[in-house]
């Protein structure tokens, strides 16, 4: 585990060391414990999408928005789907009717925004949460990225789609690599190694072949790494957690240990701004 990750006193929340000097930057993501659902949701599971009974969602998101350093204006969790789309948070979204916001949050991977005081997240259980912070422009996004959403390079078209809308360059960058499903763990079949190799990823890098199943691991955080470095963010901008969810299942969710009916851990991100 990276040593400047830590959690919050009552074990709810993993925190990121490398946003702690911004103090206008609140960025988390969720464990199991401390919340009220039951079985493969045990227990603080906030994702309405995944199956879990929606009183039980619905208090552990109250229990969730109490945790952070200001009552949010919007809790933002899209409905994910191992795609590419992007959802830009601004006036225009938060004008919409509560039905129209739910509608704009489906098939969303990835969330951006600059409005104060709006908590966007992604849901996880295995896959890569990604936290971006544009520390000059005042810019945060949230990403999902599983080996689908890698592959097709989402971490790197919100990184265009912020420097289209902000001006958003690498040295402004500030990464969080989250929780998520270690090389050693994640095994796939060739046709995943290929789909890597044809997209140009640097296979000699992220990828290897273990000796004694014959079969290829692919280390999905260096696959990340490697975009935003190619994206010119500089490596001591770039914190990768070190957590495998497979690995520690007792502390997260892990969708390969207990399959697609279960919880998720939400990774958010929030800009600031206290209350007069």
């Amino acid at each position: 585990m990276n040593k400047d990750i830590c959690y919050s006193y009552d074990g709810r929340l993993l925190e990121y060391g490398l946003l702690r000097p911004y103090s206008n930057i609140f960025a988390f993501s969720t464990t199991r414990h401390g919340g009220c659902s039951e079985g493969n949701y045990a227990s603080f599971n906030a994702n309405p999408y995944c199956g879990d009974q929606t009183d039980c969602v619905s208090r552990n998101r109250d229990l969730l928005v109490s945790l952070l350093p200001v009552e949010p204006e919007e809790l933002v969790v899209p409905h994910q789907v191992h795609a590419c789309e992007i959802l830009m948070i601004d006036e225009s979204y938060l004008s919409l009717s509560e039905a129209e916001r739910s509608r704009c949050r489906e098939g969303v991977d990835a969330v951006i925004t600059s409005e104060k005081n709006c908590c966007i997240c992604v849901s996880t259980a295995d896959c890569v949460p990604i936290l971006l912070y544009d520390r000059t422009h005042q810019v945060i996004a949230a990403v999902h990225d599983g080996w689908r959403g890698t592959v097709k390079g989402l971490l790197r078209l919100v990184l265009h789609r912020m420097n289209d809308r902000f001006g958003t360059e690498g040295k402004d960058i500030v990464a969080c690599i989250g929780p998520s499903i270690s090389k050693e763990a994640f095994e796939v079949g060739d046709e995943v190694y290929e789909a890597f190799r044809e997209a140009g990823f640097p296979m000699d890098r992220l990828a290897e072949r273990y000796l004694e199943t014959g079969k290829w691991h692919i280390d999905l955080w260096e696959a990340n790494r490697w975009m935003l470095e190619e994206f010119s963010v500089p490596a001591g901008q770039i914190q990768i957690a070190g957590i495998c969810t497979w690995k520690n299942q007792e502390k997260f969710f892990s969708a390969r240990r207990l399959g697609i009916a279960s919880g998720r851990m939400l990774s958010g991100i929030m800009i600031v701004e206290e209350h007069e």
